[in-house]
């Protein structure tokens, strides 16, 4: 059972709170419909039972809160707009790509657009896909983690009838296994031809908590639409007849020709306008909604606005009608066309079944919950996913070469400064700044198409994210300057011969010096645009390292050096507890050396002060992993 207990939302700028005061439960075995106008605050209450929305308030599923739920994913599944990813990513590469956040088996993926009707489709881009097809993608990540709770945000609005049923019925199969569906709906009749339990807000007040029935009861009401050029001749003519007769009919006028007749039906009206000689455009049974709705306006206050008088036959003959059925909340439905004012419930033929054609797929084996993997397979298929990062290393590699093979012709430059592509021109080599533009996309992505976001059920804790990104950027660093050093090596071997390209004798620190630039650029860019929130920072921040913080440095490091670090591997041996290869002193102080020079210190600095800034902002919130 799902029970939101209390939910106000926290005011902006001297406004009302979009939610103020709302407790409803929604039950097992059903589906609840939370009912509500544009901007009655049906968002904001989905999005503060999943603690998107900061405010007050609290929402138990199954007896718990949100942020004491082990494993979210299989307790919640949501849908909330559209589906968040990057166009270029493929329906099979989204759906592993949660499978690994939410820590599913990555077969699920398969199984689950099978069961939306997507197998088909599961390489196209989701970028191209329609607003159905997305739709089912949606609820294919949404029911990922075989959860027993469902969230999902208007999730008919501009669908076709033929998607509508095939979606609610889905809905109605997993609330006849047991799970729990909340959805949002701005259609009365939607909501009671589709839903169990109807929750009505307005102004993010509770109006109305109702089973169908009793809903479909109060809130619709049996009407005839008449369109016709001579609306107030045909209105004030019924409502003559209808005093006339002692009969209770309410006539009221919409905007152009339109008529909303209350309590009769097209034969009455059709006859009436037959026998008066009053052209009709159209004349129609629907069912009008006599709920709150965004736009209050009277029929009385127009001429056209008379209403027909009521049993008790006054002179005026005329009552002010609120325009309660107003175009904008009606469809053409069937109604009894009786005069008792309700409307009937659809009939259980006309409801979607509770099964056969909608199967669901089979419940997941229970599995540890927690596991430092999770966060690593999702960051490797994220970065893996999208052709943006095979396009990156292949420009790096090919401008190197060429920045390489130029740098080694005219001699400008020293041989490590050829075999890293790195002119004085540039503030960074091209391995360098690709590196940093990896680490920015990978924070960066997440915040541009918030896959995590959206569904709070599979969000990772922040800190194992962030130790995920910073394994796999560093990783992807490591090697891309590995195959840029072995390309530019071979390209000037080739071009120039191998007497004329030796082994540079100091190797072991140019290879320290070079991977530690190329992982500090992509930590920099990484920890940057998971500061700012964007790529272009991560980007920026790269490019301040040694154009901006390395000159500072230099200044303050100006002078001599009183003291030497030489010996100190030696002195790091006798604290060690156990004793390492003498070789790896050489690379220690040449790691040391690096971190020494100018940039190496600017780019430690700069990681350590990301670093603290990242720590700040993004881990005070409450997290997942």
């Amino acid at each position: 059972m799902l029970q939101a207990i209390g939910l106000t939302s926290t005011p902006r700028r001297d406004r009302p709170p979009a939610v103020d005061d709302l407790t409803f439960e929604a039950r097992p075995g059903g589906v609840t419909a939370l009912l509500g106008a544009t901007g009655a605050g049906k968002t904001t209450a989905l999005r503060m039972m999943l603690e998107l929305e900061p405010g007050r308030g609290v929402t138990y599923f199954r007896g718990r809160p949100l942020h004491r739920i082990a494993h979210l994913a299989r307790e919640v599944g949501v849908l909330l707009g559209d589906v968040p990813g990057h166009p270029a990513r493929t329906c099979r590469g989204q759906l592993r790509m949660l499978c690994a956040a939410a820590g599913v088996p990555a077969s699920r993926a398969d199984d689950m657009l099978d069961i939306v009707g997507l197998a088909g489709l599961a390489h196209q881009r989701l970028g191209t896909l329609s607003l159905g097809m997305e739709r089912r993608l949606g609820l294919a990540a949404a029911l990922l983690g075989d959860p027993h709770t469902l969230l999902l945000d208007e999730p008919a609005a501009g669908l076709s009838p033929r998607e509508n049923g095939w979606l609610f019925g889905l809905l109605r199969a997993h609330a006849a296994h047991g799970g729990t569906v909340l959805y949002t709906t701005g259609d009365p009749k939607e909501a009671a031809r589709t839903a169990d339990h109807v929750v009505t807000i307005d102004e993010g007040r509770l109006v109305a908590d109702q089973d169908v029935t009793a809903f479909a009861r109060t809130r619709l009401r049996p009407r005839v639409a008449v369109r016709t050029p001579h609306a107030a001749r045909l209105a004030a003519v019924v409502g003559r007849e209808a005093r006339a007769a002692q009969r209770s009919v309410e006539v009221v006028a919409e905007e152009g020709n339109r008529l909303c007749v209350y309590g009769s039906d097209c034969a009455e009206i059709g006859e009436t306008a037959f026998r008066h000689g009053v052209l009709l455009h159209q004349l129609a049974d629907e069912t009008g909604d006599t709920g709150p709705a965004p736009a209050a306006g009277t029929a009385s206050g127009t001429a056209s606005g008379t209403t027909a008088g009521t049993a008790s036959g006054t002179a005026s003959g005329t009552t002010a009608g609120t325009a309660s059925g107003t175009a904008s909340g009606t469809t053409a439905d069937s109604a009894s066309g009786t005069a008792s004012g309700t409307a009937p419930v659809p009939p259980p033929a006309s409801r979607p079944a509770a099964g056969s054609p909608h199967p669901l797929p089979p419940p997941l084996v229970p599995r540890p919950v927690r596991s430092p993997l999770r966060p690593l397979r999702y960051e490797l298929r994220r970065l893996t996913g999208v052709p943006v990062t095979p396009l990156v290393v292949a420009a790096v590699l090919v401008g190197s070469a060429v920045l390489a093979a130029f740098l080694a012709r005219t001699g400008a430059a020293p041989l490590p400064a050829a075999l890293a592509a790195w002119p004085g021109l540039l503030p960074l080599p091209p391995a360098a700044l690709g590196a940093g533009l990896l680490g920015a996309l990978s924070f960066g992505e997440e915040y541009r198409h918030p896959v995590l976001a959206s569904g709070r059920g599979t969000v990772p804790r922040r800190l194992g994210l962030l130790l995920a990104k910073l394994a796999v950027t560093s990783a992807t660093a490591l090697l891309l300057a590995l195959l840029v050093a072995a390309v530019d090596f071979g390209v000037l071997r080739l071009l120039y011969g191998a007497g004329a390209i030796p082994v540079p004798e100091n190797w072991p620190g140019l290879c320290v010096g070079w991977a530690g630039l190329s992982a500090g650029c992509a930590w920099a860019g990484l920890l940057a645009a998971g500061v700012f929130r964007a790529t272009a920072a991560g980007v920026a921040a790269v490019l301040a390292v040694p154009v901006v913080v390395a000159p500072l440095v230099q200044k303050a490091l100006v002078g001599p050096s009183v003291r030497s670090i030489a010996g100190l591997p030696g002195r790091l041996r006798e604290l060690a507890w156990g004793q390492w290869p003498y070789e790896t002193d050489r690379w220690l102080l040449a790691a040391a050396r690096v971190v020494a020079q100018p940039v190496g210190t600017a780019l430690v600095l700069s990681v350590t002060a990301l670093t603290c800034a990242y720590l700040f902002t993004g881990l005070r919130r409450r997290a997942r992993w």
